[in-house]
């Protein structure tokens, strides 16, 4: 079973810059696999924000983060990962618990989706103020 454990969320004034980290066990990143970041607002929606579109390292991100967020991953090794968001010029409509999140498409998906996660890290709480 895939544990995930986010950390690095915090505090920042506008502007400011924080780091993520998920560390991901248990989860074997096949071709099909999906790895990504996810978070949610109060009273929002939860967005895919950042996500690896396939296993040579190419990235997606949502529109709202584009140039300013940046996903990255070490070179896994027996089931484990780690996997980051950097988070740069940081507004207060970026204040949200992120969430990372792994998991597999269907083989006949082209590209992870959304709804490919299966796997989700209890949350990290990022709070920006202006």
């Amino acid at each position: 079973q895939a544990q995930l454990v986010e950390s690095g969320g915090g505090a920042v004034q506008a502007g400011g810059s924080l780091r993520l980290s998920c560390s991901v066990s248990g989860f074997s990143y096949f071709s099909n696999g999906c790895m990504g970041w996810f978070r949610q607002g109060p009273g929002m929606e939860r967005e895919r924000v950042a996500w690896f579109v396939s296993r040579d390292g190419s990235t997606g991100y949502a529109d709202s983060v584009k140039g300013r967020f940046a996903i990255t991953r070490d070179n896994g090794i027996n089931g484990k990962h780690t996997i980051y968001l950097q988070m740069d010029s940081l507004t207060p409509t970026d204040t949200a618990r992120y969430y990372c999140a792994a998991g597999y498409r269907q083989a006949w998906q082209p590209n992870c989706l959304p709804e490919s996660y299966g796997f989700w890290g209890q949350g990290t709480q990022v709070t920006v103020s202006s």
